[in-house]
């Protein structure tokens, strides 16, 4: 069936509704019947100059979309698909891709040097098109220059998609000549020196070698750093973007370019249009980035083990860095407060001020300070901002001793600005900078009080005054309340902001009903305050926390009488059901907290629960994650009351458990499985077939996101705690899961961060499960059931614990794990724990710990198993 494909391709990019249906349908419909064909067709559209470009261009982006997607299970699925196809069917394909790199069609040789990437990133992996990279180098040396650009295009893709590992050494050190070369100044045509450019961004990650021989790395760094002083504003952007990458990457070989690096970011950053000095300026944050993780992970003491040593880059730069970027703060857009996701000169030198704070400390604020007292009182706006963002900049890093009495001169003179000042810029920032003074300044943890009995009252009557102003003043204005509130969570049982709650609170509810709450998110700013201070509020403001529960369920209740409205009305209603359910799970939290609120707010359950069933019927996912967790918290307060809600809430749960596409809706349902589980002990025995059937059923899924799978385990240990042995059941069905799941987890060596930190939630969710099964059965005659699994357990336990990457919640799960061990199987674990290989050293590690929750789940294992051994 070889369709006339150039006349539906044109059709499905139509204005004309139907037309473009139809063209759709034909598509999928070829596609379903004759995949081979029909990648043939579009790769032999997108091949013949004879066509339109339009239709070529789509034929590219449909061949692309058959060999990839974002989720993985579907991605998997495609590249199965491909490897399967006839190899003469992929030949031809392929012949037509590489043919296109050469058409005078622009968009057509950019699509195809997509498409190549796509089909090589499949297939090199697999050994398989060995003779592409050649080919293109090749290519590299032809004329017309358009060749050359797709050929460079194309290797940037491609190194985008494969692993440096796909690749030989040899084949690496010629794809970078050839990228270098391109990029040389001597490069006259600007296309491919851009294409060069960007291709070599991509290619850093296969550099390592070349980076570590000291002549290939100047070289490379050489061309880099005359790319950002070309005449062509897109070469420098690209340029600078690879000094950047460059920066993160081989940080620990920078040291002997700084001086030059310097003299280029501070000469765009000064003198260069915005897209490149914004890149100028991103590569000191990065250099930030990188000193501030070197410093936090050794504190400072470099030892021969660190891996890389930190050059103090940003400590040397001082006294010429913060000068360049004190001058960008001058550089404001008069409509910047109005533009969500607004990103400017002065806003990015604001970020990198706040990440040199972080980096140096002290060091920075007697470089600032004169900055600050010049322009403070300044007539033209633009300093009078300037001089507060750089105050707000640099609250984080600096001991408090060095800013307390800076800023109690400050804080006065602040409150006046947020109140008096004419420009609406001045109070956003000012109003920003007092939340970041009470976010780093303010608790338990600082020891002279900046707020004191005498400024209270001012801040806070400044503060509600604000959340009258315009929607991105009022915002700011309800952050710094926020971070005002959190300051007293440690109070004890009186704090400084008891006497103003019922006004506070009255303040935030009004803003919450503002016409242009809409606005810089004000609604939400409002709501998270307002939930905020009723979590850091104390026993005295409880009867006031109480009122408030009928007035939140009002407002929910007009939310769900509210059914036909337009799409985008019935978003922002589902915005505000899920604001308005997060803020009933703080209030049920904090009543449930204590007995005597606990009492009088259960009068009100039953409603509740009817409001959040109601939500649920909406089955809006984004509503369906607040309304799981407070009910979550309202099953922890009525403990096993909850029953009476089940048979009706069920459904819903269960919908939740299998809700794959959402998964943080699933994660958060598995955790509200776990509080309910808590709650109702063995009552919740009549609907656990259905959760672990759901269970078990998420676990083998592909299609699940993979952060599910950890809370999915110690949900396990939640219902065997519940349900004690008549768990029996589910044995055979969850212990093999564990098992093959600790094999798996056992060996993470060798992976990155990202993967060791989910290998330890993992192996945690694990545990968790055996933990929450032995303590399920102990004391029952069941018990025995579980003996055949222990040597798995303690198998899994000597692996993580040779592995010697686990952190300290899974030491300290791990431990118990072995107590639960010893305490439930009694002798029948004693002479399996005394064969052990690492038993001993690990509880004498644990023993020794600096945690005292490891310590004390030491000292009790340690009991357990001597009573075990002594049977």
């Amino acid at each position: 069936m070889a369709m006339e494909v150039t006349q539906v391709l044109l059709n499905a990019q139509s204005i004309d509704g139907n037309v473009r249906k139809q063209a759709e349908e034909s598509l999928k419909q070829f596609q379903e019947q004759n995949l081979p064909s029909f990648l043939l067709s579009l790769s032999g559209e997108l091949a013949n100059e004879d066509k339109p470009v339009d239709s070529r261009k789509l034929a590219g982006l449909i061949l692309k979309n058959a060999l990839d997607a974002k989720e993985q299970h579907r991605k998997f699925e495609l590249v199965q698909r491909w490897l399967s196809l006839d190899a003469a069917v992929k030949s031809q394909i392929k012949v037509c891709l590489v043919n296109t790199l050469s058409s005078t069609a622009s968009d057509a040789r950019s699509t195809a040097s997509q498409v190549v990437a796509k089909v090589a990133g499949i297939e090199l992996p697999q050994k398989q098109w060995p003779e592409l990279i050649g080919s293109l180098l090749l290519n590299i040396h032809q004329l017309p220059a358009h060749v050359k650009q797709a050929t460079l295009e194309t290797l940037g893709y491609l190194c985008e998609e494969i692993s440096p590992d796909v690749v030989d050494q040899d084949q690496v050190n010629k794809i970078l000549t050839a990228v270098v070369q391109g990029m040389n100044a001597s490069e006259t045509n600007n296309d491919v020196r851009l294409a060069a450019t960007r291709a070599l961004y991509n290619a850093l990650g296969f550099a390592q070698a070349n980076f570590s021989n000291d002549m290939e790395r100047d070289y490379i760094m050489r061309v880099v750093c005359e790319a950002t002083l070309s005449p062509e504003v897109k070469i420098r952007q690209a340029a600078f973007e690879c000094l950047v990458s460059i920066s993160s990457m081989y940080y620990e070989k920078l040291a002997r370019y700084m001086q030059d690096v310097f003299n280029i970011t501070a000469k765009a950053v000064r003198e260069d249009e915005e897209p490149v000095a914004l890149q100028a300026i991103e590569f000191w944050s990065s250099i930030c980035d990188e000193e501030i993780d070197i410093l936090e992970e050794y504190g400072g003491d470099f030892t021969g083990d660190s891996d890389v040593p930190c050059f103090y880059f940003i400590k040397q730069a001082l006294p010429a860095l913060i000068p360049m970027l004190l001058e960008t703060l001058l550089k404001q857009e008069d409509d910047q407060d109005q533009d969500e996701g607004a990103w400017n000169i002065a806003m990015a030198g604001g970020t990198c001020l706040g990440l040199v704070a972080r980096t140096v400390g002290d060091d920075i604020v007697p470089l600032v300070m004169p900055f600050i007292e010049e322009n403070i009182t300044k007539p033209d706006w633009r300093q009078r901002e300037a001089a507060t963002y750089a105050f707000g900049s640099i609250l984080e890093g600096p001991s408090p001793d060095k800013l307390t009495s800076i800023v109690n001169v400050a804080l006065n003179f602040m409150l006046t600005a947020l109140t008096k000042d004419p420009n609406n810029h001045v109070k956003d920032t000012t109003a920003w900078t007092l939340g970041r003074i009470f976010e780093f300044l303010h608790g338990s943890t600082v020891d002279t009080p900046i707020i004191t009995q005498a400024n209270c009252q001012q801040i806070i009557t400044v503060l509600l005054q604000s959340m009258k102003d315009v929607p991105n003043v009022a915002e700011k204005a309800c952050g710094a309340l926020y971070f005002l509130a959190q300051g007293y969570e440690e109070a004890g049982p009186s704090s400084p902001l008891t006497p103003y709650f019922q006004e506070i609170v009255h303040a935030l509810l009004t803003v919450t009903h503002r016409e242009d709450a809409g606005e810089s998110r004000l609604r939400t700013a409002a709501y998270e305050t307002l939930n905020e201070v009723v979590r850091c509020s104390t026993d005295e403001t409880a009867p006031m926390v109480l009122q408030l529960v009928p007035v939140i369920m009002t407002e929910l209740h007009k939310t769900l009488e509210e059914q036909k409205l337009a799409s985008d009305e019935r978003e922002k209603q589902s915005e505000l059901q899920g604001l308005l359910c997060g803020c009933l799970q703080v209030i049920i939290q904090k009543l449930g907290s204590s007995e005597p609120t606990k009492i009088v707010f259960m009068q009100y359950a039953d409603q509740i629960m009817g409001l959040f069933l109601r939500v649920f019927a909406c089955r809006l996912a984004t509503v369906h994650e607040e309304a799981m967790l407070a009910i979550g918290a309202l099953a922890y307060a009525s403990g096993p009351d909850f029953s009476k809600y089940m048979a009706e809430f069920f459904k819903y749960l269960e919908m939740g458990l299998q809700n794959f596409e959402e998964y943080q809706v699933c994660a958060v349902t598995v955790g509200v499985v776990g509080d309910i589980c808590r709650a109702l002990e063995d009552k919740i025995l009549p609907y656990c077939d259905g959760i672990m059937t759901q269970l078990l059923k998420d676990l083998s899924s592909n299609q699940l996101h993979r952060s599910v799978k950890p809370p999915i385990f110690s949900c396990f240990g939640d219902i065997a705690l519940a349900i004690g042995e008549n768990f029996e059941k589910y044995l055979m069905y969850a212990m093999p899961m564990l098992q093959s799941a600790a094999e798996l987890s056992a060996h993470a060596a060798g992976a990155d961060d990202e993967m060791i930190d989910y290998t330890n939630s993992l192996r945690n969710g694990i545990l968790e499960a055996y933990s929450g099964i032995l303590q399920g059965f102990k004391n029952s005659p069941k018990m025995q059931l579980l003996v055949p699994y222990a040597p798995h357990i303690l198998q899994f336990l000597d692996s993580i614990y040779m592995e010697k990457d686990m952190d300290d919640v899974v030491m300290k799960t791990a431990i118990g794990v072995l107590g639960d061990l010893a305490d439930t199987l009694g002798s029948n674990a004693g002479s399996l724990i005394q064969q052990s290989l690492s038993v001993k050293d690990f509880l004498n590690e644990c023993l020794s710990s600096e945690d005292h929750m490891i310590k004390e789940s030491a000292e009790w294992a340690k009991l357990a198993i001597s009573r075990a051994i002594s049977v």
